[in-house]
């Protein structure tokens, strides 16, 4: 089973940039398709972005679209989600996830790993 640990948010103005972290451990990734969601209050769970493992295949979101970056360390074994140009509309939980397959998909119940989730506020 993965393990995934994130890092990396905080409170930052709009405009600025965050770098987040998922950390994972457990298992060859392989086989797997890494992806991010973010959950403001009150809001469904969105999809952010997503990168397969095998091949760095990536695939990203609206809210993502221009302004984020995926990119995944082998040799760490971590995602990272680069937000550059943030802005209040992107406040929210940000988790990472992983689901085992080939396939990048866009719905959270493709995913059957999370992470804790690591809050992301940007002020105006």
């Amino acid at each position: 089973q993965v393990r995934l640990a994130e890092s990396g948010g905080g409170l930052v103005q709009a405009g600025g940039s965050l770098r987040l972290s998922c950390a994972a451990s457990g298992q060859t990734l392989s086989s797997y398709v890494m992806a991010w969601f973010r959950q403001a209050p009150g809001k469904e769970r969105e999809f952010v972005a997503a990168i397969r493992w095998s091949g760095g295949e990536v695939y990203y979101g609206d809210p993502a679209k221009g302004r984020f970056t995926i990119a995944r360390d082998n040799a760490k074994n971590i995602v990272y989600l680069h937000m550059n140009r943030l802005k209040p509309e992107d406040t929210a939980v940000y988790s990472c996830a992983a689901g085992l397959g080939l396939d990048i998909v866009v719905m959270a119940s493709g995913y059957t790993n999370w992470g804790q989730g690591t809050q992301v506020t940007v002020s105006s």
